[in-house]
């Protein structure tokens, strides 16, 4: 990243006006330099010469007060911009990274959602030296040394002749250890992306390895990440403050030369007292803030290798959204062709041909791996296809690029139902509900004994009728609270089979007409099979198209219209670079990886994210 970087006010427009107003407040720091080096000068020298007494330099003192409160004054502007603009940049580059990598699609995420997530979180943080401390000396440096430097060119060409000679030392050694501390930070930030990978992975699985009695195995590995991450920190620092120590060294020796030389001068009487003031003070504003761009370049190291990995992420090529409005899908028929999608050297899905009709149960049949979790990234309008297309054809036989039509409509008709399903922290009427509850109807919470509030907010008729044909309604009358009952994030409170439950609820109380599942009997017993079986069927009867991906018989039975999914090798044939899609896929995972879930893309009724 450059001192300045484009990107930087390209991408944060509260950078641009950071910049504008650190300018400004540059140039009157150099200006209020300028005039304090002056008024310190003339009032001291008649005084010590004797050639005045004390009480005329009062207004030069009074003129010095007034500047020295100015510079105050400025400084408080500038640092209070400086953390203002640092929180705004942070908080704008993450939306955006945030929005671009939802844009990346799930196999992107899968790859990168860990490292992400620590850019985010760590990473982005420590762009605020780089704003507080950083950025203000350079600009700093860009105007007070340039009007530092003309001033002591009036008034003593032989001073200003050895910062001239001189001054170039500190940037010949900003470069050279720059460069050396860039390596350190580069090597920093990636050893933290790696941690937190690890530790996000290791407890995404936790209960798993736990289960087998490998939770001890991991974590050897997090303390060796762990001890590589603290000897890298140390090392950065080191080299952080061995480099502050030679540009002290030279910035002090360059103004103990023109120092010297001035003293010499003044001793034989070639040069009159205020001028030797005044070259003296303004000689080190000269390098002050050269010497510290070089010493705080150090503390923002770190967060310019964070927004580096920002711009990377900010200028990875996303797909091109579609603009076309979605048609009806409740009298439209969506239709593959040829469809494929490269997958870690196979075809998975590989040329499938299918139709799913309005109205139909279609089931997603197929080995694991062969592409069925993909194919409903494909419908979801997640994925692009490597080969083929899928497209919708209305009632009239009108037919339409999937790619062409605009998400949002899209997915406003759709609900999606994975086997894993998102329950954030709430109650259950809030999470099934979702943002159709407004501020003023949001129930108050459920008291100590964990009953329903006297003034709750009474359940509507529809989403009793959903409860009642998915079994939902049994677990909320065993619920103290009922529907008010407050559940943790991702449902904790509820069994598997509950959640499942529901999210069929959830399903089932929208008016999206197209409702896709994934392997919703995956993991439970008889009885709650029969619950969702018995969901599937109600969704049906209400006219809803419904997308299943199906392992289990009873569900593969219940389907009108089966579709076989299958994958095969790519030999021979030129599969897409692996970069593009930035993810496994079903094929070399499973179609039950949750990483790889489109999920984080939909929340599940009305189409809202």
């Amino acid at each position: 990243m450059k001192p300045l970087d484009p990107r930087l006010m390209r991408y944060a427009a509260a950078a641009r006006r950071y910049i504008a107003t650190t300018t400004v407040t540059g140039a009157l720091t150099a200006l209020l330099v300028i005039a304090q080096a002056y008024l310190i000068a003339h009032a001291i020298s008649p005084v010590i010469t004797g050639t005045a007494a004390a009480s005329t330099v009062r207004p030069a003192i009074a003129a010095l007060a007034g500047v020295v409160a100015a510079r105050a004054l400025v400084l408080y502007v500038q640092e209070s911009r400086a953390h203002r603009a640092a929180t705004d940049v942070t908080t704008d580059l993450r939306r955006q990274v945030l929005q671009r990598a939802a844009t990346l699609g799930p196999r992107w995420r899968a790859v990168h959602g860990a490292d992400t997530a620590t850019l985010l979180t760590r990473g982005l943080d420590d762009l605020e030296p780089y704003f507080t401390r950083y950025l203000p000396q350079l600009l700093l440096a860009a105007t007070v040394t340039p009007a530092t430097g003309l001033v002591l060119l009036t008034q003593d060409l032989p001073s200003a002749i050895a910062v001239a000679c001189t001054i170039p030392l500190i940037p010949i050694f900003m470069i050279l250890i720059g460069r050396l501390t860039q390596t350190h930070s580069e090597a920093r930030l990636r050893t933290m992306e790696r941690l937190g990978s690890q530790l996000l992975d290791l407890l995404a699985g936790l209960p798993t390895l736990k289960a087998l009695g490998r939770q001890a195995g991991p974590a050897r590995r997090v303390r060796e990440l762990g001890r590589a991450y603290n000897a890298t920190t140390m090392s950065t620092l080191r080299v952080a403050f061995l480099s502050g120590a030679v540009l002290e060294f030279i910035t002090t020796l360059s103004v103990a030369i023109v120092a010297v030389e001035v003293g010499f001068r003044l001793l034989y009487g070639r040069m009159d007292l205020a001028t030797g003031l005044l070259v003296i003070m303004i000689t080190p504003e000269v390098y002050q803030p050269l010497r510290q761009v070089g010493f705080q370049f150090h503390a923002s190291a770190n967060g310019v290798a964070a927004a580096e990995a920002v711009f990377a992420v900010l200028e990875e090529p996303a797909p091109t959204p579609g603009t076309t409005p979605a048609p009806d899908l409740c009298t439209s028929r969506i239709e593959f062709e040829q469809v494929s999608v490269a997958a870690r050297g196979a075809w998975a899905p590989a040329d499938l041909t299918a139709t799913i009709r309005p109205g139909r149960v279609v089931a997603l049949t197929g080995a694991s791996g062969a592409g069925k979790t993909t194919t409903a990234g494909l419908l979801l309008g997640l994925l692009p296809p490597d080969r083929g297309r899928v497209r919708v054809v209305t009632a009239a036989d009108s037919g339409v690029d999937l790619a062409d039509v605009a998400s949002a409509s899209w997915w406003e008709q759709i609900t999606w139902v994975p086997q894993r399903p998102v329950i954030v922290p709430g109650t259950l009427l809030e999470n099934v509900l979702g943002q159709s509850l407004t501020d003023a109807d949001t129930p108050a919470p459920a008291d100590a004994g964990g009953h329903a509030p006297a003034d709750a907010v009474p359940v509507p008729p529809a989403l009793a009728d959903a409860a009642a044909a998915t079994g939902f309604d049994e677990v909320v009358a065993g619920l103290p609270a009922g529907w008010h009952t407050r559940v943790g994030q991702g449902g904790v409170g509820l069994s598997v089979g509950q959640r499942q439950r529901l999210a069929l609820t959830r399903a089932l109380v929208t008016d999206a007409p197209l409702v896709l599942l994934d392997e919703p009997t995956a993991h439970l017993d008889a009885a709650s099979q029969a619950r969702v079986l018995d969901a599937v069927a109600a969704l049906r009867a209400a006219g809803r198209t419904v997308v299943v991906i199906a392992h289990r018989a009873a569900l593969v039975s219940l389907a009108d219209d089966v579709i076989e999914v299958t994958s095969r090798p790519a030999t021979g044939d030129v599969l897409v670079p692996e970069a593009s899609h930035a993810g496994p896929s079903d094929a070399a995972t499973g179609d039950t990886d949750p990483d790889t879930d489109p999920m984080d893309m939909l929340v599940f009724s009305g189409g809202d994210r």
